[in-house]
């Protein structure tokens, strides 16, 4: 009896915590070019799928976008760590591999994140209908690609022939590289995605804080005082532009933890993964 109970209890765990790996795209990548295969073949984007148990399911579904300042992913700590955790919450969690920006593998680099962040959504509205609800966190570089799919939701940059929302219905940005002005911006972040000396025009294009509308979902941010790699500014001028649209926002800082902390700052009691899981339930 007590081995039967084993059994079953550690079925359940592991109903709860598998993961399935999925090609983002079925057919060819867009804005794919081949002449350094090598790299291409290590930035193959993919999508990794995290269910919650039946016994806790909301039906919501949240996609998790590491960071990485767009020249490596931090697929562990910051994608299927807090996908673990989400599914003990009863949310279905999906980790997005997206491409890192490069010339040698894209026509233009600049748009090859936000191209799979939105075939990321498409992918999830379309093969898990069940879901009432799709949300987005993401960390710091990550949090930047997140920012990107909220207030560029309207411009397609994949085909949707079948006109899916391709914006979130709830967001956390998670010490968020926002802006790609000069005095806040996360210098290699901006370097990777728009080259060494992009122009007025294209920083203002990637600064979301430049194009939020009042259509924009409800926004969660978590941000350290002492974050020296992606000042907390980069937060503030988001909030500030959310607030001017009048978008439901909240902020939670830390006065200590710095920068790439993950789930867990340990300069603190306060867990900021439950606050936003109880935020998303009272939205």
């Amino acid at each position: 009896m007590k081995f039967t109970l084993m059994i079953l209890l550690f079925s359940i765990a592991f109903q709860a915590s598998a993961q399935e790996r999925f090609a983002l795209y079925k057919d060819a990548i867009p804005n794919a070019i081949h002449t350094d295969t090598a790299k291409f073949n290590r930035n193959i984007p993919e999508i990794f799928v995290y269910k919650p148990s039946e016994a806790v399911d909301k039906h919501m579904g949240i996609l998790i976008i590491p960071g990485g300042g767009y020249s490596h992913i931090a697929m562990d700590h910051e994608g299927h760590d807090v996908a673990k955790e989400l599914i003990k919450a009863g949310f279905t969690a999906f980790v997005l591999k997206y491409r890192l920006p490069s010339p040698n593998i894209m026509v233009d680099k600049s748009i090859g994140p936000i191209q799979d962040a939105q075939r990321a959504m498409q992918f999830i509205r379309n093969d898990f209908p069940a879901l009432t609800k799709v949300g987005v966190i993401g960390f710091s570089a990550g949090g930047h690609l997140a920012s990107t799919l909220l207030t560029k939701s309207d411009q397609a940059f994949i085909a949707n022939p079948t006109n899916l929302s391709l914006a979130p219905d709830f967001a956390g940005l998670i010490y968020p590289v926002i802006s790609m002005t000069d005095s806040i911006t996360h210098k290699g972040s901006r370097t990777n995605l728009l080259g060494e000396n992009p122009s007025f025009e294209k920083k203002a294009e990637f600064s979301a804080e430049n194009h939020v509308t009042a259509n924009l979902c409800p926004v969660f941010f978590v941000h350290a005082k002492d974050d020296k790699a992606v000042p907390i500014e980069n937060s503030y001028v988001m909030i500030a532009a959310l607030d001017q649209a009048h978008v439901k926002n909240e902020l939670l800082t830390y006065e200590e933890g710095g920068h790439g902390f993950g789930m867990i700052n340990k300069t603190s009691s306060v867990a900021w993964l439950s606050h936003f899981i109880d935020w998303i339930n009272h939205l």
